[in-house]
């Protein structure tokens, strides 16, 4: 039979992987393209991270580097991963292993020179493919290039024990199936994601998160999501789960498509989650999500309904991307491009007036400036920001109103 190469791509041509895998030459076959960087150019989609597989153990990978003056980080080194940075651009290398012991949340591992055992220990067929630098040969070791072919997410053996190995791999093998949405089914890699769900609630919070944001920030993750929802994949972490978070997030994702806006993730987020402040700040803790994400998601929820009248008002008091955010989740059909519209290439003003010109219009200085500061932002707020002579007007009209009121 003959051999499938690894098509010619732009990312192989860089004259820093040149270096590494010159610095890596051995004697069992490698080093060889292993991963993401074989499956994404044999299916002729962009390539950004190149990860390199290698019989040399982690010290040589060191020590060799550093010869060929290329700088390495050991990462994860424990794990046989060496990170090599030259020309502003990392590269993983990690020695080949197998699997010594594992408990669902990591891997104790021993160093290999065998390919096949490291292939054996990966979780999907379509992630075991490797290739040769110099031939561009692709070695598959357990029928990947026929699931690649067939768009088919399948577990490497049995898939019970797989997800024993890490329960992690439950959210990767969804996050994966929208990417590579279109393909066949494999109703027993549901089946046993759907029966180790419950050893998600064994993994750190942060492992969760960072999958499940991973989810959700591809194009459309939801068909994958709705799978999860039908399977108890989220029962575990995520109770808080809206009991229309499947339909939600397809209204957000097709408004997100027709009104040619980017992804949000603190949008996608809220649309799987019921609207309610307390609920969603829970999620956000439990999974740990940044200070930013945290106040971002509440910011949106405490927002009105958008609409053309008050948008302005909303992204005034928050910041445009709340606003946008707000109104792609909860404006209706009517208003959503109208809102859209007056946020767009609209810089969020500020109110000119000070304290000190309310004080030379003859207000006392005191708690009355700063009620009747209040006063005029309302004001100028609710007449949609005028400009600085209506701003003046404002505070003068104001000014005049209490001074009578307190004559």
């Amino acid at each position: 039979m003959t051999p499938v190469r690894l098509p010619s791509a732009a990312w192989q041509h860089a004259d820093g992987l040149k270096r590494i895998l010159a610095a890596l030459d051995d004697a069992y076959g490698g080093p060889r393209y292993v991963g993401g960087a074989v499956r994404d150019t044999l299916l002729g989609l962009p390539v950004t991270d190149v990860d390199i597989a290698t019989a040399l153990l982690p010290n040589e990978v060191i020590n060799r580097l550093e010869a060929s003056e290329i700088k390495a980080i050991p990462t994860g080194i424990e794990h046989g991963t060496v990170t090599a940075a030259v020309d502003g651009k990392n590269y993983e290398i990690t020695t080949l292993r197998r699997d010594v012991a594992t408990d669902g949340r990591r891997a104790t591992v021993a160093f290999a020179t065998d390919w096949h055992e490291d292939a054996a220990r990966r979780d999907f067929t379509i992630n075991a493919l490797y290739a040769d630098p110099k031939s561009g040969e692709v070695f598959d070791y357990f029928d990947g290039l026929s699931d690649l072919k067939a768009r088919r997410l399948r577990f490497i053996g049995d898939a019970n024990q797989r997800i024993a190995e890490d329960f992690l791999r439950i959210l990767r093998y969804f996050r994966f199936l929208a990417r590579y949405d279109g393909g066949q089914m494999d109703a027993d890699a549901i089946q046993a994601c759907a029966g180790g769900a419950h050893g998600l609630t064994a993994l750190s919070r942060e492992r969760i998160a960072q999958e499940l944001t991973r989810i959700l920030s591809l194009k459309d993750p939801v068909a994958s999501v709705a799978l999860m929802i039908a399977n108890g994949i989220f029962t575990p972490f995520l109770p808080e789960l809206s009991a229309n978070a499947a339909n939600d997030l397809q209204r957000l994702v097709e408004r997100e498509a027709q009104c040619a806006q980017p992804i949000s993730l603190p949008a996608r987020f809220l649309a799987l989650l019921t609207r309610d402040i307390v609920a969603v700040d829970k999620v956000a803790a439990r999974l740990k999500l940044s200070n930013k994400m945290r106040e971002g998601l509440t910011q949106r929820l405490r927002a009105n309904v958008p609409t053309p009248a008050n948008v302005r008002a909303i992204a005034y008091r928050a910041d445009i991307d709340t606003a946008r955010d707000a109104a792609m989740l909860y404006s209706v059909e009517a208003n959503l491009l109208e809102c859209l519209a007056r946020l767009e290439q609209w810089d969020i003003p500020t109110l000119s007036i000070k304290g000190g010109e309310l004080i030379a219009m003859g207000l006392p200085a005191g708690p009355l400036v700063a009620k009747t500061l209040q006063a005029i932002e309302a004001a100028w707020i609710e007449e949609d920001f005028p400009d600085a002579a209506r701003q003046r007007a404002l505070a003068i009209q104001m000014v005049n109103a209490v001074l009578l009121e307190k004559t």
